[in-house]
C-alpha cells in the first residue's frame, strides 16, 4: 500500500506531473493544460523534479501548435518508478502457496493461473454489471503498483496498462501475464485475453469480451 507520505506527494502538483508523465512524455504546454498552471509554474516544478533525478528531457522535440519554437518533451527517469508502490508480497505469497501444492515446474502456467484465481477470490466484487466489476479489477491492478485504465472497445472493453506492476518478471516470464488475465477474468466473470507488450517497456493490455450472461454495462 502507498504510505501517507506517498499519498501526500501524489496529491501535490509535482505528484500530478509525475503521474501524467508516467503515461507518456509531455511538453510544458501540454502539462500546463493538464495541471491548470502557467508555463512558468510548470517549468519551476519540472526544474525541481529534474534536480531530484525524477524527470528528464527527451532527445526529441515536438512542434508547437502555434508554429513557434519546437518544445522539449519531458519524461520520467527509471529512478522515478521507485515512487510507485510495488506490492509483490500478496502475489508472491499466493504463488508460493500454489507451488507447494502443485505437481512441478512444468505446469507453471497452470499454477500461475491458479494464483490469479486465488488472488481474485480474496477480493470483494461489487454488485452491478460488467463495467463495475472491471473497474474493481482495474483498481486492484493499480493497488498492486501498476497504472491501468478501462476503455470501451468494439462492443467490449480493454484494460490498458501504462505501467506494469510485475515489470521485473514479465519479459522473461510471459506466463505471469496469464496469471493476471485469469485474475481479471475471475473478477469480471467474463472471457479475457491478454495482448501485453513485453518488450523494452512492458505494458499490460487485456481484452474483455462480454459473455451472453454478463451485463455489459
Amino acid at each position: 500500500m502507498t504510505t501517507s507520505l506517498g499519498q501526500k506527494f501524489f496529491a501535490s502538483t509535482r505528484g500530478r506531473i509525475v503521474t501524467l508523465l508516467r503515461r507518456r512524455g509531455l511538453t510544458v504546454d501540454e502539462l500546463a493544460v493538464e495541471v491548470g498552471l502557467t508555463n512558468n509554474g510548470i517549468r519551476a516544478h519540472l526544474a525541481t523534479l529534474e534536480r531530484d533525478g525524477l524527470v528528464t528531457q527527451q532527445g526529441s522535440v515536438r512542434s508547437s501548435s502555434g508554429g513557434g519554437k519546437p518544445a522539449y518533451v519531458y519524461q520520467l527517469t527509471p529512478e522515478a518508478e521507485a515512487l510507485f508502490p510495488k506490492a509483490y508480497e500478496p502475489v508472491l505469497g499466493r504463488l508460493l502457496d500454489v507451488l507447494s501444492e502443485g505437481p512441478g515446474p512444468e505446469e507453471s502456467e497452470a499454477l500461475l493461473r491458479e494464483v490469479g484465481r486465488r488472488v481474485a477470490e480474496g477480493r470483494k466484487v461489487p454488485d452491478g454489471g460488467l463495467r463495475a466489476r472491471l473497474e474493481e479489477a482495474v483498481a486492484m491492478l493499480n493497488e498492486l503498483g501498476g497504472l491501468a485504465e478501462l476503455e470501451e472497445h468494439d462492443g467490449g472493453f480493454l484494460i490498458r496498462g501504462y505501467s506494469c506492476a510485475l515489470v521485473a518478471v514479465t519479459p522473461d516470464h510471459p506466463e505471469v501475464c496469464r496469471m493476471v488475465e485469469t485474475l481479471v477474468s475471475k473478477l469480471a466473470s467474463a472471457p479475457v485475453r491478454e495482448h501485453c507488450d513485453r518488450e523494452i517497456e512492458p505494458r499490460c493490455c487485456f481484452e474483455v469480451t462480454p459473455s451472453e450472461s454478463a451485463d455489459e454495462k
